[in-house]
């Protein structure tokens, strides 16, 4: 059974990785036109929208990749649990 769970375990470590280039890129602030930028957002956007419905830019400070951070985090430890 662990080996769906590392498998699990990677691709939230993996996705965390594209969240936090995208959080990067949003303040380096490349052309739109960069592959990995775009990469980024449209793999992180699907997960990142709904929860920016949920909790809007406060000050232009958009906090929904750190909720999925803390949430992803949380979701690693109670799967490393289960080992």
């Amino acid at each position: 059974m662990t080996g769906p769970i590392d498998l699990l375990v990677f691709v939230i470590q993996a996705f965390l990785i594209i969240v936090l280039i995208r959080v990067v890129f949003s303040f380096v602030s490349p052309f739109p036109t960069n592959p990995i930028s775009r990469f980024a957002w449209r793999v992180t956007e699907p997960v990142l929208a709904p929860i920016r419905r949920l909790l809007p830019p406060m000050s232009g400070l958009d906090l929904s990749p750190l909720v999925v951070w803390l949430v992803a985090i949380v979701l690693i430890q109670f799967l490393g649990s289960l080992h």
